[in-house]
């Protein structure tokens, strides 16, 4: 009999998507700098600096099995360089390296920070790709090979025993091989040193086979995100399509894109969705664009979209709202649905989202009307008494536009999420500064204290049972999805008038590490204000970043320089000089301070790039 494991992954998926997406764009998979071509994904070097580069940045979003906090920081820690640092790393981060302490061994080894050493000079061939360091369990079955004298059979069942915990078979194996060893002259100590070892790490050990498997999915999502960043984030949106806060995280990740990959010269945007331009799926259009997918507004199911994509593919683009109500199959997609895609921006190209909606009764009437005209084989009075012409189509009334909270608003009831535009837009780079935590990622800060920038959408004031003192339950949002503060007595009587609707806001408080709370946890609030008053604090500084072998010419200096002096402020100014992703020196000036205002770090953006300029905690 032979058993077989099947592994479904949607990472299969995004790939496969990605790739049909450049091939429709370009003609082929291949290089965008070298030229060269490939015929699949695993024709793709393994050695491209530039895909390390971006790991070691921090890049790491949407790349298989490297998304979590851990795993970045693991990264940006050994300065990745190589396809062996992701299979290592990939077993590195499991509890039992991480529990024995040798993930940041293996770290220090691999930067030169601690020599390598092996436990027994017979280990040295085993050892030496992880730098000395026991990393995945064909190492500790070659280690009882070595040592004891185990059979490849008997390392086995020392490796499965360890892995499945089952403590009388742990004891008898790792008896078995401290008794062998020292049979076979290795010092005892020694030998009962490595059982050790081999015990703590083989409780969550990973095996090489899995971890390089795994990394090479991981190398080809990394690949992609360098040199294709626009079709992979179409892709990887696309599969995560039902999943609101997820959609969220990764368009806050494409606005993010040119801090991981420099030669960006601007962020990937994503446009809201349009009947002419989207498909089921995200999809892109030059290149650096994603259009979003109508699949994904609420309330317009696959029927609807389908008579959408039909109608575009028959007669073209369409050209008026009347026009696409008329092509279109109105009995998928109702009135309801029609106002949900113009909420959502789908209709843009036609009139404002405000004129739109206010002329779709008449539009949709009309509509139905010509139609029941025409099943019923009839001509209209009107037609007739204009002697068979046409009667014009209905316009667009003259309304005034929606202010832009009540578009984003609506647009949010439409899709989820805001798109075509976000009340932290002006704030990104404050944004970053207060990371790592934010409103995706709460449950890995569980009982931790945190600070992160974010908008209010949502407060509800509350009455205590136990005292009746009034508390607030304020809901709010970031570039990666929506969090809950929990505000009480004292906190929430000195924050509550700062914590307004809409406002824009730093929060100070502590994860909830409730058991009941694992999956979503709130944050119990300690302290908030505005990112205004944060930003003018000189609590937080305007950076610089530097790669080894890049600088700035005398002229981007000098204007750089003129710039910053007429934004004079509070905020430090630092020049981050990195090495191979880690950083290496910040040196501050000690003249110049400046106002770090949306408009200083956009002027600086276009004079220096922008992925250059960012701002810190000072």
């Amino acid at each position: 009999m032979l058993k077989m494991d099947f592994l479904g992954l949607k990472t299969l998926t995004v790939i496969a998507d990605a790739v049909e997406m450049v091939r429709a764009r370009v003609g082929e998979l291949r290089h965008p700098r070298t030229g060269k071509v490939y015929a699949s994904m695993d024709d793709v070097p393994m050695d491209d600096p530039e895909v390390y580069r971006m790991l070691a940045r921090g890049g790491t979003s949407g790349v298989f099995q490297f998304e979590s906090n851990l795993a970045t920081e693991k990264l940006r820690a050994m300065r990745c360089d190589r396809f062996e640092d992701l299979v290592a790393t990939n077993a590195l981060i499991r509890p039992g390296p991480l529990d024995s302490g040798m993930t940041d061994v293996y770290i220090r080894r691999k930067l030169g920070k601690e020599s390598v050493t092996y436990p027994h000079t017979d280990l040295e061939q085993t050892l030496e790709p992880t730098y000395g360091v026991i990393v995945y369990q064909e190492q500790v079955m070659r280690i009882a090979n070595i040592l004891a004298g185990f059979s490849l059979a008997e390392a086995d069942v020392l490796r499965k025993a360890v892995g499945k915990k089952i403590a009388e078979l742990i004891k008898k194996e790792l008896g078995r091989f401290v008794e062998r060893s020292v049979e076979r002259g290795v010092d005892r100590r020694l030998a009962e040193d490595l059982a050790e070892q081999i015990e703590t790490f083989g409780r969550y050990g990973f095996n090489r086979s899995h971890s390089a498997a795994y990394s090479l999915l991981s190398y080809h999502t990394a690949w992609l995100k360098t040199h294709y960043p626009a079709e992979f984030m179409a892709a990887l949106l696309s599969s995560v399509l039902d999943k609101t806060d997820d959609v969220v995280k990764y368009i806050g990740e494409c606005r993010d894109l040119p801090r991981h990959l420099p030669h960006l010269e601007e962020e990937v945007v994503v446009l809201p969705p349009h009947v002419n331009e989207s498909g089921w799926k995200f999809t892109v259009t030059d290149g650096r664009r994603i259009r979003f997918g109508l699949g994904a507004v609420r309330g317009v199911g696959a029927g609807a979209v389908h008579s959408i994509l039909e109608a575009r593919e028959e007669g073209g683009p369409f050209t008026t709202l009347f026009d696409f109500l008329e092509r279109i199959d109105l009995r998928a997609l109702n009135k309801r649905a029609c106002e949900a895609l113009i909420t959502a921006g789908a209709l843009d190209g036609f009139g404002h989202r405000a004129q739109l909606l206010a002329g779709l009764d008449t539009a949709y009437g009309e509509v139905q009307a010509r139609a029941a005209e025409l099943a019923a084989g009839q001509a209209s009075l009107f037609d007739a008494a204009l002697g068979g012409v046409e009667r014009p189509d209905p316009t667009l009334p003259e309304v005034p536009e929606w202010p832009e909270q009540d578009r984003l608003t609506r647009e949010k009831e439409a899709l989820g999420f805001f798109i075509s535009g976000h009340p932290l837009d002006r704030h990104q780079e404050l944004v970053r500064a207060f990371g790592p935590a934010n409103s995706a990622n709460l449950a890995e800060f569980a009982g931790e204290d945190v600070e992160f920038a974010c908008v209010v959408t949502k407060v509800a004031r509350q009455l205590s049972r136990r005292d009746n003192t009034e508390w607030g339950k304020i809901t709010v949002e970031d570039f990666h999805g929506t969090a809950t503060i929990l505000a009480f007595r004292d906190t929430w009587q000195r924050c509550k008038e700062v914590l307004e609707q809409d406002a824009v806001v730093l929060i100070r408080g502590k994860v909830s590490g409730r058991e009941r709370d694992e999956e979503d946890p709130p944050i119990f609030l300690d302290d908030t204000e505005t990112l205004e008053s944060v930003a003018r604090s000189g609590r937080v500084a305007l950076a610089i970043a530097v790669d080894p072998g890049e600088g700035f010419s005398d002229e981007e200096v000098q204007r750089a320089r003129k710039v910053m002096e007429n934004n004079l402020g509070r905020a430090p100014l630092e020049v981050h000089l990195a090495n191979g992703g880690g950083l290496e020196a910040r040196l501050r000036s000690r003249s110049l301070t400046v106002d770090p205002s949306p408009r200083l770090l956009g002027e600086l953006k276009e004079v220096l790039g922008p992925g250059r300029i960012r701002m810190t905690r000072s």
